[in-house]
């Protein structure tokens, strides 16, 4: 019997590339915008409460991105495996793996939470946290952590639905969030009407609520609406399968995801040494970079299913041609938004900060980390590409060897050599060396599956 091809299937092989992807991409850079808008709304906000706050605000940073950089990892595997199963018309299958991959998502996500709770406090001091900042920090992340379960849980529900062609939905619900969230934020940070004044940690309660809203709606539309997700735990057996499954890829995908905030983590400790103000306005950059890279993010996300389609059927021609016009479309797009950040960059300083110091360093940050922008996404890219040519272990070993190599140890070496200047030079060349060694392997490792290919095709 032959299988079930979908028509989203049929797009992705034969479809015109720039049309697939312009097609899949459109929405997830509008979900996206909505998820980094949570941190940018709370920066913004929190920035009204002066330089402490926004410090303290900043060293959180690797904490929370690490939680999202596993939901991604995560959402990769799910979407993997239930694609699969949809692929060849199993529906029940890929069901009781939507179910599966709910359930060791949340589980995870515990996990992490509770030791982030056990070991908050050693960590910020090790970050350079002074003791007075732990306090506004504590009560951001006790508030902030519990909530990072319907995170995950939203980001793998998210992943279900894409699997299952609705990139629309995932949009519609960070929208609504994002919304809920910028509303509610100056009710709780600074006591507005009836609300009480909670300060840094009103911004992690008006996230918690915006995340629990949109939870309850997505697995409204999964369990109840769409009958995507049972309602009943799977058997032991489909538990096991289904998690192997999920895991082999999503495993090396969030250790490739969790490189970034590991490496934000040591790079706020560099930064920690120039004071207060040199971590705000760092913090300010971290929180900017989502936004300059958006889509960026969203095309390695739209990118990895037309490559998978296409690897499955022999179309590396095509697969190529993705990689190629999404890398070029970047390049140029990143270098038009570094030149409207170099201009406005008096305008964005001031926005977020009063304080003379920090306007200057979020100006410094803005012209030199953004020229790099276009070549982490050529870095992102490849490896987003490698997950779905079926190798997520050599994209984990690409991300650590830039991270470990290149990104981390040369803006060490140059904020020794040069201070913060030298600091953001080095990671603009760590950016820079990594780019073209990910360049040189991606074409490696399509000449040797176009050989593999060819070869198969003389012996069949």
């Amino acid at each position: 019997m032959p299988k079930k091809t979908t028509t989203l299937s049929k797009s992705l092989v034969d479809a015109p590339v720039q049309q697939v992807l312009i097609q899949m991409t459109m929405p997830v850079i509008i979900g996206m915008l909505m998820m980094f808008s949570f941190n940018l709304v709370d920066v913004w906000f929190i920035g009204r409460l002066g330089t402490e706050a926004l410090a303290a605000i900043t060293f959180t940073f690797p904490v929370t991105f690490t939680v999202m950089s596993l939901s991604i990892g995560l959402g990769i595997g799910t979407s993997a495996v239930v694609a699969k199963y949809l692929g060849k018309g199993e529906l029940e299958n890929a069901k009781q793996a939507s179910t599966v991959a709910t359930y060791v998502s949340l589980s995870i996500a515990a996990i992490v939470a509770i030791l982030s709770y056990f070991l908050m406090n050693p960590l910020f001091l090790q970050m350079g946290a002074s003791s007075e900042l732990l306090s506004p920090i504590n009560d951001y992340m006790l508030v902030w952590l519990p909530g990072s379960l319907l995170l995950v849980g939203m980001m793998t529900g998210n992943s279900i639905l894409r699997a299952n062609g609705d990139t629309k939905t995932p949009s519609m619900l960070m929208i609504i969030a994002g919304l809920i969230n910028a509303i509610l934020d100056p009710l709780f940070i600074f006591g507005i009407g009836p609300f009480p004044e909670m300060g840094i940690q009103g911004a992690a309660v008006a996230t918690l609520i915006s995340w629990v809203i949109a939870f309850v709606f997505l697995f409204y539309i999964l369990i109840i609406k769409l009958d995507l997700v049972s309602r009943h735990l799977p058997s032991s057996k489909v538990m096991k399968s289904s998690s192997r499954e999920m895991l082999r890829i999503g495993a090396p995908a969030a250790g490739a995801n969790m490189m970034t905030p590991f490496a934000a983590i040591i790079m706020t400790s560099i930064v920690a040494s120039y004071g207060d103000a040199a971590v705000a306005a760092f913090g300010v950059g971290s929180r900017l970079e989502p936004i300059a890279t958006l889509i960026v993010l969203a095309m390695s996300t739209s990118l990895p299913p037309l490559v998978s389609q296409n690897f499955g059927a022999g179309r590396m021609d095509r697969v190529v041609q993705a990689y190629k016009l999404s890398v070029r479309f970047l390049m140029v797009w990143q270098l038009i938004v570094y030149l409207g950040l170099v201009l406005a960059a008096s305008s964005i300083a001031s926005f977020f900060s009063d304080d003379a110091q920090v306007i200057e360093i979020i100006k410094l940050i803005i012209f030199i980390l953004p020229l790099g922008y276009g070549l982490q996404g050529l870095i992102i890219l490849t490896n987003s590409t490698l997950n779905a040519l079926h190798q997520p272990a050599v994209a984990l070993y690409l991300s650590a060897a830039r991270f470990a190599v290149f990104y981390v140890p040369l803006a060490y070496v140059g904020s020794l050599l040069y201070g913060l200047e030298g600091f953001f030079g080095g990671a603009l060349l760590g950016n820079l060396i990594m780019a073209a060694i990910s360049w040189h392997y991606f074409n490696k490792t399509v000449s040797q599956e176009q050989r593999l290919m060819a070869e198969t095709a003389i012996s069949a």
